[in-house]
């Protein structure tokens, strides 16, 4: 979750409404109606301290949370925290010191990766200098300072001892572990333009992914067994899709159309990648084999942000950037169909057993709705607070496949 943009002189907190679907919730949706008081009872805040907060990131298994706030004493900056989902319990896991980020929970270890300047020998000094200048009642525009000091860091879940990964000056973050958790991918400035790097989880075999220089990259996505990353890089007036192994060799490039091919994302067999293309004028998803070849069309009326379900079996996307409604088709084929008709882009995840979507234009309030698969009916849960502006920029709404819970922002005085 990117939660980079100004909050002004509010705070943004994380919430999350629980368990949504759990005990079979979903498949007895269309039977048996909880109460507004059985969802109301089930919110929980997970942020209550601090200027800031915001990029959490789920446990494999859901049960706990790893989030970057800005709540330390006498430090202004970003440090990491854990959440237990259970207790509720918060601990920090940075080390309380300098500027932390973009945290990443192992898949088995639970080891936790980010991003720290905390070896800085500057730190104390940049926390004072941003202490007075808060307490000076001045203000400038928030932006997101890419220190160069900013290296990766493992905190060991059983000893809580930190193992730096990264030791070269540049901005090393934005960083994820592979589904097996033998492989890091992560962003960096360190060659002197920004690139994808790859180094196994001990920090070994750094390797430089891409050198496409003045080339942005990012939108990085594992395959399902773990073996190769596919993302989107911006050439001179459009984008293109690669692919390459997690080890940083075989990068191929995917796609070569003057046009923008964006937002990849892995069919659950790994021999497709779906992406968004407006070669034809409009955006479509199409797709692709990751071994290179035609490229196959697969909408034919708008589409962007395409998802396969967990089971494989239907394609889920945005009918486009500025169409608001999310459609879903058959994997093998067949007639699309609304989902969702009033829905933006970054405000819907897919779950095990439905579609979860946060409507920001619902009046008089917004709402999350729930589409479930097996019956295919779709409500509002009410499940969201009656006060408090909601967030609905980057990444509005997240979960855990099997739905326990749900992430979304509130924005507070």
């Amino acid at each position: 979750m990117k939660f980079r943009r100004s909050a002004g002189l509010f705070v943004l907190a994380l919430l999350a409404a629980l368990p949504l679907l759990a005990s079979g919730f979903s498949r007895t949706l269309h039977a048996q109606q909880p109460s507004e008081r059985d969802f109301l009872s089930r919110i929980r805040r997970l942020t209550i301290e601090g200027r800031r907060a915001g990029e959490g990131y789920w446990a494999k298994d859901g049960k706990q949370i790893v989030f970057q706030s800005e709540r330390e004493p006498g430090n202004p900056f970003y440090q990491i925290y854990l959440m237990d989902m259970e207790s509720g319990n918060v601990t920090r896991v940075s080390p309380g010191i300098g500027k932390t980020t973009c945290s990443f929970i192992h898949p088995e270890t639970r080891d936790i990766l980010f991003a720290s300047t905390h070896h800085d020998p500057r730190s104390k000094q940049l926390q004072d200098e941003e202490l007075k200048f808060r307490a000076s009642g001045q203000e400038r525009r928030y932006s997101w300072d890419y220190d160069p000091e900013m290296e990766l860091y493992v905190r060991n879940a059983k000893t809580g001892a930190y193992r730096r990964l990264t030791n070269r000056r540049g901005y090393d973050a934005e960083a994820s572990y592979s589904p097996d958790g033998q492989w890091i991918v992560f962003s960096s400035t360190r060659s002197g333009t920004w690139e994808v790097w790859t180094c196994t989880s001990d920090g070994a075999n750094v390797f430089q992914v891409t050198r496409l220089l003045d080339t942005p990259v990012g939108s990085t996505r594992w395959s399902p067994d773990g073996k190769r990353i596919a993302f989107d890089g911006q050439k001179p007036g459009h984008y293109d899709l690669y692919v390459v192994n997690a080890d940083g060799s075989g990068l191929r490039q995917l796609t070569t159309e003057p046009s923008t091919d964006v937002k990849p994302s892995w069919s659950k067999d790994g021999r497709w990648i779906y992406y968004a293309s407006n070669r034809s004028g409009v955006y479509q998803v199409w797709k692709i084999s990751p071994g290179g070849g035609e490229p196959v069309q697969i909408t034919r009326q708008g589409g962007y942000t395409p998802f396969e379900s967990f089971d494989g079996k239907f394609l889920y996307y945005a009918k486009g950037l500025k169409e608001h409604s999310i459609w879903g088709i058959p994997v093998n084929g067949g007639q699309e169909r609304v989902v969702f008709d009033s829905v933006v882009h970054n405000r819907w995840v897919i779950l095990n057993e439905g579609i979860c979507n946060l409507n920001m234009e619902a009046k008089p309030r917004p709402v999350i709705e729930f589409l479930d698969f097996a019956t295919g009916n779709r409500r509002p849960l009410d499940v969201l607070p009656k006060a408090g502006l909601i967030y609905g920029g980057g990444t509005a709404i997240a979960g855990p496949p099997d739905g326990r819970w749900l992430l979304y922002g509130q924005i507070e005085r």
